[in-house]
């Protein structure tokens, strides 16, 4: 029993429950109250918020971003039964293609960029990816199953120094250092391929006295997830690419699950909104002045009813801006020089380990002819 979702569990909304659905709603509907509208979601999953906002927002059409092949078949089952199958067109790209994505489309600059960011609720329900330390699985946690780099190659392959860095730098792990040498340690002996494996692992190495609330395991199976598919990496490229292809009054609606997003997400809006000169200067030049209005007044979190509906809710932080002046010369070019950016963590794992994995240069499938 793989847990795998089929279509009538999708129909049925058992698998999927978007998070912050209506404040996330109300934040995009203004961008796309106008005939062409353009929205791409960047991380489609099972299409809960981009069906809601093609029927709250007739006029506009939603470009889904997908790098989960099953994921974007049941989002187009979805929106095709919707009866909205007309205005969206899907792609199986990951969402660091964005620029690229568009460029293919013959789309130039949109109205909305949405990112609901971390696992989608058909990744942590199927047990055969191996993204839970909850439940027994081989350790996979690729959310796009076509590339190489698994989890379990990872252990058995980086050495003790990178698997330390990566434990600290994306799981900010106390014991990084003392789990990545358990690690190497175990792995001569029997290789680690299940998270049953690796849960227990992590059990027995970081001390009892010394352990935060929860599984002790949790930070090290988000960092090995992290890796796996890239994720900062893309995110730091992908925010730049939607500010660039933002229509004036166009949105960026991002939730975040964890602090290392929410953090990256926090100053690059930032950036955009306050002055960028010495405070008391009489004249602000115009290159200097925020091109970003702050629409969540810091990060919005889930309260208790959302908890009570949903309680994969508890994480999120939802941020958006609004782009209001254009972006000066010198921002665009930062901008474009981060959308290139490779290296969140400075460390050599990206270097030959992660093969398999699409980025920017590699191929986008539409799934809808004419793309």
């Amino acid at each position: 029993m793989t847990g795998r979702p089929d279509q009538e569990a999708v129909d049925r909304g058992q698998v999927h429950q978007p998070v912050l659905l209506q404040t996330c709603l109300d934040l995009a509907a203004p961008a796309l109250d106008h005939p062409g509208a353009t929205a791409v979601d960047c991380t489609l999953g099972l299409a809960g918020h981009a069906t809601a906002f093609l029927k709250a927002c007739p006029q506009a059409r939603l470009v889904g971003i997908d790098r989960d092949r099953e994921a974007l078949d049941l989002a187009t089952g979805r929106m095709h039964d919707a009866g909205l199958a007309d205005r969206f067109i899907p792609v199986h790209a990951a969402f660091d293609q964005l620029d690229q994505v568009l460029s293919e489309a013959g789309i130039g600059q949109v109205d909305l960029v949405f990112m609901d960011l971390g696992l989608s609720s058909l990744q942590i329900d199927q047990q055969d990816r191996g993204f839970s330390y909850r439940q027994d699985a081989p350790l996979d946690m690729r959310m796009d199953t076509d590339q190489d780099l698994t989890a379990s190659r990872i252990l058995a392959e980086y050495s003790q120094e990178d698997l330390t860095r990566i434990f600290s730098a994306y799981g900010e792990e106390r014991f990084s250092g003392r789990i990545a040498r358990a690690i190497v340690d175990a792995r001569d002996k029997e290789p680690l391929t299940t998270s049953a494996q690796l849960d227990d692992l992590v059990d027995r190495t970081v001390p009892k006295a010394h352990r935060a609330p929860g599984n002790p395991a949790k930070r090290v199976f988000q960092a090995l997830r992290i890796e796996v598919n890239g994720e900062l990496d893309k995110l730091q490229r992908t925010l730049p690419q939607a500010a660039l292809r933002l229509a004036q009054g166009g949105r960026l609606v991002v939730e975040s699950y964890h602090s290392l997003e929410d953090r990256a997400v926090k100053r690059f809006m930032g950036a955009g909104l306050h002055v960028d000169l010495p405070a008391g200067l009489p004249v602000v030049p115009e290159e200097a002045k925020p091109f970003f209005k702050d629409l969540t007044h810091g990060a919005i979190k889930a309260d208790r009813q959302e908890l009570d509906m949903n309680p994969r809710s508890a994480s999120v932080r939802l941020r958006a801006v609004e782009l209001t002046g254009p972006i000066p010369e010198e921002r665009r070019r930062e901008m474009e020089t981060l959308s290139k950016h490779t290296d969140f963590a400075d460390s050599k794992t990206r270097k030959g380990k992660g093969r398999g994995r699409s980025g920017p240069a590699g191929s986008v499938h539409a799934y809808r002819r004419g793309l």
